[in-house]
């Protein structure tokens, strides 16, 4: 039974989401908060597909705000000494260690500081086997040392991550995820790659992703389509409610809850990459293995995906690609997970981003608002 919405509580937010609707952002959104593990607000508003309301049950696209899980993932095998931080990443993958890549390790997969950009530039590839073959084959940026430069990779070093996992379990990686991450937690309608007859099962539960820059809501041709939702994209195809991915977050902030010691929790979403300018966005960003750190110090007004401007310091996450951000904020107890379901162009979608993360602060009391 899923409990009604506690809208009231969250009066700007709302208000800035509503707004985005009105304005033709967003056709709709989920937001999930939580305090102290405690629920907050659950909020569906406006329609998933034109002329279908939202619900809180609603399955969204996270994109790239899913990566963590898989960050998860690789600190279990951490944990569990199957894999250390400093590895090469030939180590597990032999093949990965042509052209340069050699010194290329696990830490730099998880801080984008690899230094191979030649991978996202490849063409999609057919099926598993081959996309990890086509990231292998190409060469390490020339005259750049793995470590020393930063550029945030959407896709390539996640295949990578999950490729190692996928060989020390020796099960395929949506599979170990469910079984490892998601069930644990109890989010058992989120997936990574779920399987076609959970896909028809949930019907019209399956949210719609839209363009709405420029011109019209108009919805995306694949993302949401049989094919991509049973893929395994490790970097861009996580979803669910939003509330799941809330819950994944209460269990950080538990200190991993059953599914990862909290020492090793630590290492992951602490500071690794500070200072360096990263040439995807264009901007220093702090990172922590697998999370973005806020980063509001390295320019409040400029810092592309960040959390608003009340988050504490010690604040972990990451967002997806012009729609969606899921947070961790320590010194508040806070967990924020949101999406809106309009892909608005990267200037509108950080203004929104930063508009409602600051609002749920103001709407809880934890800073004034202006």
């Amino acid at each position: 039974m899923v409990p009604p919405a506690t809208s009231s509580l969250l009066p700007r937010t709302e208000a800035v989401i509503r707004q985005g609707i009105a304005d033709g952002w967003h056709l709709g959104a989920q937001a999930y908060v939580s305090r102290h593990g405690v629920e907050i607000a659950r909020l569906a508003l406006g329609d998933r597909r034109a002329g279908e309301p939202m619900t809180q049950d609603t399955l969204l696209l996270w994109l790239s705000a899913g990566k963590p899980l898989t960050a998860i993932a690789i600190a279990q095998q951490v944990d569990a000494n199957t894999l250390q931080l400093d590895d090469p990443v030939a180590r597990h993958i032999p093949e990965f260690g042509t052209g340069g890549k050699d010194a290329i390790t696990l830490r730099h997969l998880l801080t984008h500081t690899g230094a191979f950009s030649a991978a996202e530039s490849l063409p999609e590839q057919a099926g598993w086997a081959e996309t990890i073959a086509a990231i292998a084959g190409v060469p390490a940026d020339p005259d750049v040392r793995p470590g020393s430069t930063a550029a945030y990779q959407p896709q390539a070093s996640w295949y990578l991550l999950a490729e190692i996992v996928q060989r020390i379990t020796q099960r395929p990686f949506s599979d170990h995820l469910r079984e490892a991450v998601l069930e644990p937690l109890g989010m058992l309608d989120s997936w990574i790659g779920m399987p076609a007859d959970r896909y028809l099962t949930y019907g019209p539960r399956i949210g719609t992703t839209h363009s709405t820059f420029p011109g019209p809501p108009t919805p995306h041709p694949a993302w949401d389509s049989l094919e991509r939702c049973c893929a395994c994209r490790p970097g861009g195809n996580a979803r669910g409610p939003l509330a799941e991915l809330g819950r994944f977050y209460e269990a950080l902030l538990a200190g991993g809850r059953g599914i990862l010691r909290q020492d090793t929790l630590r290492e992951f979403t602490r500071r690794h990459r500070v200072g360096l300018y990263d040439h995807t966005f264009r901007h220093v960003i702090d990172r922590g293995l697998g999370f973005i750190l806020n980063s509001r110090h390295q320019g409040p007004a400029t810092v592309p995906y960040g959390y608003g401007d009340h988050a504490g310091p010690e604040t972990f996450g990451h967002s997806g690609s012009q729609s969606s951000c899921a947070f961790a904020d320590p010194e508040a107890g806070l967990v924020v997970a949101w999406m809106c379901n309009g892909l608005v162009g990267e200037v509108r979608h950080q203004r929104r981003q930063h508009a409602i993360n600051t609002a749920i602060y103001e709407d809880l009391g934890l800073a004034a608002a202006p």
